[in-house]
C-alpha cells in the first residue's frame, strides 16, 4: 500500500476524532451515529438541530472528498438489491441491540475504554469478517 493510499483514511480518521471529541468537549455527549440518526427521526428543538448538522457533515465531507479526489462512488451491479437491504435491516438491529454502532462504540467505547464497547466492536468485527467470507466465497457475489 503506497503512501498516497494511506492518507485519506488518516485524514478521515482524523476528522471523525475530531468530531467525537468535539462533541464530547462541548456538549458532553458521545458521537455514535446510529444514536444521532435515531434521535434525528424522533427528536426536536436544540438537540435536532445538532443532529441534523451532524449528519449533513458526514454527507458534506463524503462529498468533498469525492469532489477533490475524483473518486467518486460506483454502484455494484451485481450486488442484489434485496440483499443490501436485508444488510442495513440487520445491522440497524445490530446496533439497537448493542445499544451504539461502530462509530459510538468503536471511536468512543474504546477509546473510553468502555469493557461493553470492547465486546461490541469484537462482536461487529467478528460479523462483519464471517458475513463477508460467506457472501463472497459461498455465494459468489462480489
Amino acid at each position: 500500500m503506497a503512501l498516497a493510499d494511506f492518507l485519506p483514511a488518516a485524514g478521515g480518521g482524523l476528522l471523525i476524532g475530531a468530531a467525537a471529541s468535539g462533541l464530547l468537549l462541548l456538549n458532553g455527549r458521545i458521537a455514535g451515529v446510529s444514536g444521532i440518526l435515531r434521535g434525528f427521526l424522533a427528536e426536536h428543538g436544540t438537540a435536532f438541530r445538532e443532529r441534523v448538522l451532524f449528519l449533513l457533515g458526514l454527507i458534506a465531507g463524503s462529498a468533498l472528498y469525492a469532489l477533490f479526489s475524483g473518486q467518486y462512488p460506483v454502484p455494484r451491479s451485481a450486488f442484489p438489491a434485496w440483499l443490501l437491504a436485508l444488510s442495513g435491516l440487520l445491522v440497524g438491529l445490530g446496533t439497537g441491540l448493542a445499544k451504539g454502532c461502530t462509530s459510538g462504540h468503536g471511536v468512543c467505547g474504546l477509546a473510553r475504554l468502555s469493557r461493553r464497547s470492547f465486546g461490541a466492536v469484537g462482536i461487529f468485527l467478528g460479523t462483519a469478517v464471517l458475513t463477508t467470507y460467506l457472501v463472497r466465497h459461498w455465494w459468489g457475489i462480489y
